[in-house]
């Protein structure tokens, strides 16, 4: 129905920034139907906890660890495409994991492959 695609991570060092990206495509009434995006992180040997989370209101909702360094954004649905964004400043270590998106509708939810974000110097 729908595929969610992350891109932007990468190695960066501690204090670096990254934005990352996801792109939904699949099924336009779907796509149309996604009232909720979020981002999720997957640390090794750690549960998968929510990032961050924006409505289809541009209501945002933040993890306390990231709060004040993270940012999520979303833009207009055009061309069956519905990008989220998830700008990243003043990385740490703890911050190093696996980034998921994830796009709701009020019966399904849709989940990227996931981008790995590491912070090391």
């Amino acid at each position: 129905q729908v595929q969610l695609v992350e891109s932007g991570g990468g190695l960066v060092q501690p204090g670096g920034s990254l934005r990352l990206s996801c792109e939904a495509s699949g099924n336009i009434f779907v796509i149309n139907s996604i009232n909720l995006m979020a981002w999720y992180r997957q640390a090794p040997e750690k549960q998968r906890e929510l990032v961050a989370q924006i409505t289809d209101r541009g209501i945002t909702n933040y993890a306390d660890s990231v709060k004040g360094r993270f940012t999520i954004s979303a833009i207009s649905r055009e061309n069956a495409k519905n990008l989220v964004y998830l700008q990243m400043d003043s990385l740490k270590p703890e911050d190093t994991a696996v980034y998921y998106c994830k796009g709701n509708t009020w019966q399904d939810g849709f989940w990227g492959q996931g981008t790995q974000v590491t912070v090391s110097s």
